[in-house]
């Protein structure tokens, strides 16, 4: 076995998984204002923008090869309805057409959501503590359709809510937008690893949490259950969310489903990373690739992480 690990050349030559810059997706935060780079502190190196001073993130990500981004807004004005979200001038409306205007090349993927707009936190509407999940369906509809009116190349609801990637297909189409891809989030879980993210997005519920419409973190078939009714509804790419936690099931999801398969790499992963790598603990870049490739060896065609622009650069490298 060692004489195909003698030398650099040989690994290379045998080496049977490989990560590539065209399958990363980079998450992008867009805040209301004006001249506004936040930092997020408990994501280093991640900022919130303002639209005026976007260019900024899109020279970076442009430099670094990277073509793919999942935009996520944050609006002033939060209501019990998440009126924003579907806002023709909401934030992340026109966010993307501000990317779509100044760089046509990059594939924009919106988030469709409610949390980052309501004034509960939830990804719902609200009845008292109880989720509303039918009712919410038409405003997730609406909010998918206004996002691919501004230009959203595919449309990621991350809602969790029963039956919403049937209503957003037929809502997309009636609209005139059947060439408009869903990536779902198939398989996501209530999962302790978002914490910094809810920082990000300013989007912590209210009151309870969201272990109601997420899945169980014990559970892996429900995934499964899951992924195959997102395909019934129309589907075109699923998603296991959080990533390393869940890498037995986006493994069985690749044997089960000849579907592409997208995985993120949440903020805690990657918050945890930067917090060892900053401590001296850890090699940042050698455990990096190692997470990213481990993501590709279970399966994923597709890894949404915040660690892009570092990864791109050290494949360049």
């Amino acid at each position: 076995m060692r004489r195909l690990r003698g030398s650099a050349a040989v690994r290379s030559l045998v080496q049977e998984t490989r990560l590539h810059k065209e399958q990363l997706v980079y998450p992008v935060f867009v805040i209301e204002g004006e001249n506004i780079k936040n930092p997020v502190q408990s994501m280093p190196g991640i900022y919130q923008y303002s639209i005026d001073r976007l260019q900024e993130e899109c020279c970076r990500i442009r430099e670094s090869g990277i073509r793919n981004i999942l935009i996520f807004g944050i609006p002033a004005h939060k209501d019990e309805m998440g009126s924003q979200a579907y806002d023709e001038n909401g934030i992340t409306q026109r966010a993307i057409r501000y990317l779509k205007a100044h760089d046509p090349d990059f594939l924009v993927i919106a988030d469709v959501c409610l949390c980052e707009y309501t004034s509960h936190g939830h990804c719902g509407l609200v009845d008292g503590c109880h989720i509303l999940n039918d009712e919410t369906l038409p405003l997730l509809v609406k909010m998918s359709v206004s996002l691919a009116g501004a230009g959203a190349d595919m449309i990621a609801p991350s809602d969790m809510m029963d039956g919403r990637v049937a209503a957003i297909r037929q809502g997309l189409d009636a609209a005139g937008f059947y060439e408009t891809p869903i990536l779902s989030y198939s398989a996501k879980y209530a999962s302790g690893y978002y914490a910094p993210f809810r920082d990000a997005a300013h989007s912590a519920p209210g009151f309870g949490d969201r272990r109601s419409y997420q899945m169980d973190c014990a559970n892996a078939k429900e995934a499964l259950r899951e992924m195959e009714a997102d395909i019934e509804e129309g589907a075109d790419i699923l998603m296991v969310k959080p990533a390393l936690a869940y890498l037995d099931v986006l493994k069985t999801a690749s044997e089960r489903f000849d579907y592409p398969l997208a995985v993120y790499n949440v903020s805690g992963e990657y918050a945890m990373v930067k917090a060892a790598a900053a401590n001296g603990w850890i090699d940042e870049k050698r455990i990096v690739m190692e997470n990213m490739l481990a993501m590709k060896r279970a399966g994923a065609d597709i890894i949404i992480t915040y660690h892009a622009l570092d990864v791109a650069g050290w494949l360049d490298e």
